[in-house]
């Protein structure tokens, strides 16, 4: 009987380097972690007890190939665990969180490490050794990160810090694991088919098999992350889409899944340690080492759009409040009202959301637009490998070749959503392009569009189409990245920086020339009328709904992560009184619309990697609009936007293939020639006059 060896433990064969998921155990995932960590502290002591002189070889070069092992595993237990968790996974990540912390720890508290750095540093400087620009960047970056993370500290201060650092980990976990279960709960159960009038019959079809997969009868709405939920669009039962409204804004708040006392737990925990390694709160730490930083630079952004967003909101409710009164004069507009209300208005104008989406089924709006996107800006196509396995039988491995038929890597589509699949869509590296080691890149782009009925189209929501596009800008990021080092590949950048080029990517759904490509019908092949598509592209003015919501969760995250010890909740009973004076105190309480996010489901700053960082998407939007209009400016009489070859190659070489290799900015300018001018979003915002 053959004996199954771990695929994890040494470089993957298959093509790309993938992971050989096939054959992949969850008993593999611990055990290569287990290997990687070993494996990383030994290579690392090795590297500091050197006796040679410090070079780029033997500090830069060896320090990443050390974590091989242990990146290779992490990268394919996490995409795996985030799209398609089990008890098993689960319980993977609570075991490794608080020790990944701890071995994360044991690295960057070491001194011998950091004097290993801080030798080849003084021998560039000595003019010993010549350090090329990624090189000095990456020493340099390197550097800082030990300084930061408190190598200085005396040893009970380092005890501390290592416990602060496993809690926390173990917290951000928890609240995790307890924010999809209470996800999955949270789904609304319809009994009385009439109620879901407005739906068409593939909608109710779906949810009806919802309902059977959950064991129940009649149609289960299953409840997205954000707080405003899709169908919320569509419905015109008011009292089931109050019903909704209420299990979305309710998550975390009570019962078995009940986040509050973990979201104060996280927010004292990083409190403590914002203290200790000298900084006056969380955000300060987070802020200094991003494009704005510092706190000021966030507080001054987001108090620059207040009143006007919240002045834009009102205009909003004003008309809606007129349209709702022609239905019922006695009804008082409500926050489950407004999305019904402002699709209907769009509706009357021309496009009718449910109508829209039977142009925009999801393989054709992959293939004719996001992809042939990329093909016309960067040269390059895609290709399906059917033979070769994802993450979950649900996602798709396709292989990118260059112009010249060159391969450059792959992307992994995983589209529909899953009770196991974390909320929200997402871009992660299996493997980072590297010239040190000669990888090609992996990329995935995850997203939650609901899954089709058996038999019927994966017909799309505009939204849906707009996150498409964006998850894919990021992944343009990896696949182009052209850089040395791994650690500095693609998307390893600033927080605020690194949603710029998915929100780039975004523009070209709005590109005529490919709407009427992509956008075609279902069933009869009709391409859109072209009133809609003029509709669309018209006026890409964000909706004074979007933007409040968006701005109210930011002004969250920094209350939270502003706040000291003793301005935050002792305890769970605080939590909505806190939310409530942070949104007062900013000016924009505006009840109509809340917070995308309230704070018990608040994944990104409390379960993800934004904390304190939520405003990246606003600050990253400066630089988009800018280069929107940059594109514009490079454009011609046959593609006035900017999808040209020239353009998009342009765009590659100075912006997206420089990843992470030197500071952020400095790359933007180089390729935009100047600052972001603030203009062109606050014309989006229609914030000028």
């Amino acid at each position: 009987m053959a004996v199954m060896t771990n695929s994890l433990l040494q470089p993957s064969e298959l093509p790309f380097a993938l992971p050989d998921y096939a054959t992949l155990t969850d008993a593999d995932y611990r055990e290569g972690l287990e290997a990687g960590m070993r494996e990383q502290l030994a290579a690392l002591r090795e590297l500091a007890d050197d006796p040679e002189p410090a070079t780029v070889e033997n500090v830069l070069h060896a320090w990443e190939a050390c974590g091989a092992t242990l990146a290779r595993v992490s990268h394919a237990f996490w995409v795996a665990r985030s799209a398609d968790t089990n008890d098993e996974r689960d319980a993977i990540a609570t075991e490794f969180a608080p020790r990944l912390a701890a071995h994360a720890d044991a690295i960057m508290l070491d001194p011998g490490l950091y004097a290993r750095l801080r030798a080849l540093r003084e021998r560039a400087d000595a003019g010993e050794v010549t350090l090329d620009a990624q090189d000095d960047f990456v020493l340099t970056e390197r550097m800082r990160a030990y300084e930061r993370a408190g190598v200085a500290l005396p040893a009970d201060d380092q005890e501390r810090l290592r416990e602060l650092n496993s809690a926390l980990a173990t917290a951000e976990n928890e609240f995790e694991q307890l924010l999809v279960k209470g996800r999955n709960a949270a789904a609304v159960h319809v009994a009385h088919e009439s109620e879901l009038a407005g739906l068409d019959d593939d909608d109710k079809d779906a949810l009806a098999q919802n309902a059977r997969a959950a064991g129940l009868d009649g149609w289960l709405i299953p409840i997205v992350n954000t707080t405003g939920q899709p169908i919320l669009d569509s419905l015109e039962c008011r009292p089931l889409r109050e019903r909704i409204f209420h299990a979305s804004t309710r998550r975390g708040l009570d019962g078995e899944f009940d986040t509050r006392e973990i979201v104060v737990r996280i927010a004292r925990l990083r409190a403590e340690r914002a203290d200790l390694l000298g900084y006056p709160h969380h955000a300060a730490y987070d802020h200094e080492d991003t494009c704005a930083g510092s706190t000021k630079a966030v507080d001054d952004l987001l108090a620059s759009l207040a009143p006007g967003v919240v002045e834009l909101a009102g205009r909003e409710a004003e008309t809606l409040r007129m349209r709702l009164a022609v239905d019922d004069p006695r009804a008082t507009l409500e926050p489950w009202d407004w999305q019904y209300l402002a699709a209907r208005s769009d509706a009357e104008s021309g496009i009718d959301p449910e109508q829209l989406k039977n142009y925009l089924e999801y393989s054709t709006v992959l293939t004719s637009g996001v992809f042939a996107a990329a093909t016309a800006l960067y040269g390059i196509t895609f290709h399906e490998r059917p033979e070769l396995t994802g993450y979950t039988p649900d996602a798709t491995v396709y292989e990118v070749r260059e112009e010249n038929g060159d391969v450059l890597g792959a992307v992994v589509l995983d589209p529909y959503t899953r009770p196991t699949k974390r909320g929200g869509a997402w871009m992660t590296s299996i493997v980072e392009q590297s010239h040190l080691f000669g990888d090609l890149p992996v990329v995935t782009n995850t997203c939650n569009v609901p899954p089709p009925a058996p038999g019927s189209p994966s017909l799309m929501t505009w939204d849906n189409v707009i996150t498409l596009f964006h998850e894919f800008g990021h992944d343009l990021h990896g696949l182009l990245s052209d850089v040395r080092y791994p650690s500095r590949s693609g998307p390893h950048v600033p927080r605020d920086f690194v949603e710029f080029p998915s929100q780039v990517n975004e523009i070209w759904a709005f590109e005529p020339s490919l709407i009427r490509q992509y956008a075609v019908h279902h069933e009869t092949g009709e391409p859109m009328p072209e009133a809609w598509i003029d509709a669309l592209v018209a006026d890409r003015r964000e909706p004074a709904y979007r933007t409040i919501e968006l701005l109210k969760a930011m002004i969250l995250d920094q209350a939270w992560h502003q706040a000291t010890l003793e301005d935050l909740p002792e305890d769970a009973s605080g939590v909505e009184e806190f939310e409530a004076d942070a949104l007062q105190r900013a000016g924009v309480a505006f009840p109509l619309v809340p917070p995308r996010y309230r704070s018990t489901y608040f994944s990104h700053i409390f379960g993800g990697g934004y904390a304190a960082g939520y405003y990246s998407y606003l600050w990253s939007e400066v630089m988009d609009a800018d280069t929107v209009a940059w594109f514009r400016e490079h454009g011609t009489p046959e593609a006035p936007s900017g999808l040209t070859r020239e353009a998009g190659e342009r765009f590659r070489r100075d912006m997206l293939g420089r990843g992470g290799s030197r500071e952020a900015m400095e790359t933007y300018c180089g390729f935009r020639g100047a600052d972001p001018d603030v203009r062109h979003l606050l014309a989006r915002f229609g914030l000028t006059d």
